[in-house]
């Protein structure tokens, strides 16, 4: 099969993931709690900083266009300029960051978390931004209202998907199963 039509399929597979889990969150607050950031972790791990990237791209205009892909089962262009917008464009330096990491030094465990916590940072700083200019709060109320109470729950997330991607990158095990199936 051709190499084009492999990564197309990949992007799209995993665009899909994202869809599908995004949406399944906890309401704390203005900023609920989203499984977007376990997904969007393992997927840059494993495909890597392009087609990671891609794959978030794809699912941000699938929630723009109004499938209710965003959490809480929400979408619209209306989500992206709201109080967690930051956060959803914030996915992208995430997926970019965790895939380049990972990439540039495969094989490396140590590598897993440390670009999964850059990209968490980069994503925090954009979404408690874009907060802040929303709701014209300062940055100490902003901060406890937008990362404090999810730094325990994105450690977590980021722990099990460092361990996950690592055994699925193990020996190319998980490109080979897909890629050997087309």
């Amino acid at each position: 099969m051709n190499k084009k039509i492999k990564d197309i399929a990949i992007i799209s597979v995993a665009a899909a993931m994202i869809c599908v889990v995004s949406p399944v969150s906890i309401p704390i607050g203005d900023i609920p709690i989203s499984l977007a950031t376990f997904i969007i972790y393992l997927i840059a791990a494993i495909i890597g900083p392009k087609k990671g990237t891609i794959s978030v791209l794809v699912y941000i205009l699938v929630g723009i266009i109004g499938v209710p892909v965003f959490s809480n089962y929400r979408a619209g262009i209306s989500v992206i300029v709201g109080v967690t917008g930051g956060y959803i464009v914030g996915y992208i330096p995430l997926a970019l960051l965790t895939g380049i990491f990972i990439y540039k030094c495969k094989g490396k465990i140590w590598m897993y978390p440390i670009g999964m916590i850059l990209g968490t940072i980069v994503c925090y700083f954009i979404g408690t931004i874009w907060y802040m200019f929303n709701t014209h709060n300062n940055l100490m109320g902003s901060l406890l209202v937008c990362v404090v109470p999810f730094l325990l729950f994105d450690l977590i997330k980021i722990v099990l998907s460092s361990v996950l991607a690592y055994l699925m990158n193990k020996d190319g095990f998980f490109l080979y199963i897909i890629c050997k199936k087309w």
